[in-house]
């Protein structure tokens, strides 16, 4: 228009239209065939009763920091202190080395939790499936016929483990790509984190053997209340048609 003006007046301006500068939260890129895929799958499940959504196992992987980056501790301190051994957090080079893990749960509690032994590949999960995927299905009394949740990863869609699942029986999720939002174990993994870390493993080691107590302490009532989110997780992705949600 013409008018010259500061910074603080168009900030002000721009707080009493109700815009505020924030960080861009980061999701997965989502094309027209994945927002396509979303709402379909949406439509599809939303008619599924609550006892069958008990009987997913879901499942995921999850890459655990020794010394979390984004990791906070509290502490007491006098002014001028704030440097002193006791009042700090160490940190190294790549967070100080890290674990992969393998885990699922469903409605009725934790499942199985593996720690990946190198390198990732379909043959290494296809192993990992075969030692703990009924084992866990087993102890959380889903029976034969429960769901199996996985994403679409590479590893998880290969040839050698289609057989395995196909051979074994197995009912899979059919999962639309890009969809971590989906998924309520994402959850369970910052609660794990958030866990871990405030006990501070001071080695790899310890860090699995801590990882392990406290995915075993995740409460059942944790585990219920997330999976009974999915419904609100699939009205979210049909609201945003397709796109992106909070979750």
């Amino acid at each position: 228009m013409g008018e010259s003006s500061t910074k603080s007046t168009i900030t002000a301006a721009l707080h009493q239209s109700g815009l505020y500068g924030r960080v861009a939260r980061r999701k997965p890129l989502l094309s027209a065939r994945h927002m396509k895929a979303r709402i379909e799958f949406a439509k599809k499940h939303m008619k599924d009763s609550q006892t069958m959504r008990n009987k997913i196992l879901w499942s995921d992987e999850t890459k655990i920091e020794l010394f979390g980056v984004n990791s906070k501790r509290y502490v007491w301190r006098k002014p001028g202190t704030a440097h002193h051994l006791p009042n700090t957090i160490p940190t190294v080079k790549h967070g100080g080395g890290s674990i992969m893990l393998w885990g699922c749960f469903s409605a009725a509690g934790t499942g199985r939790l593996v720690a990946i032994e190198g390198k990732m590949n379909a043959a290494k999960y296809r192993d990992i499936l075969e030692e703990n995927l009924f084992q866990s299905a087993q102890d959380l009394r889903l029976g034969r016929r429960f769901t199996f949740q996985q994403d679409n990863d590479p590893k998880h869609t290969a040839k050698i483990t289609k057989e395995w699942l196909r051979n074994n029986s197995v009912t899979v999720l059919d999962w639309p790509s890009q969809s971590p939002d989906l998924n309520p174990i994402e959850h369970l993994w910052r609660d794990l984190k958030m866990a871990v870390h405030q006990r501070s493993p001071s080695n790899l080691t310890e860090l699995g053997r801590i990882c392990k107590e406290e995915w075993q302490r995740i409460p059942k009532s944790r585990c219920e209340k997330l999976v009974a989110s999915f419904s609100r997780r699939l009205m979210a992705v049909l609201a945003q048609k397709g796109a992106s949600t909070q979750y």
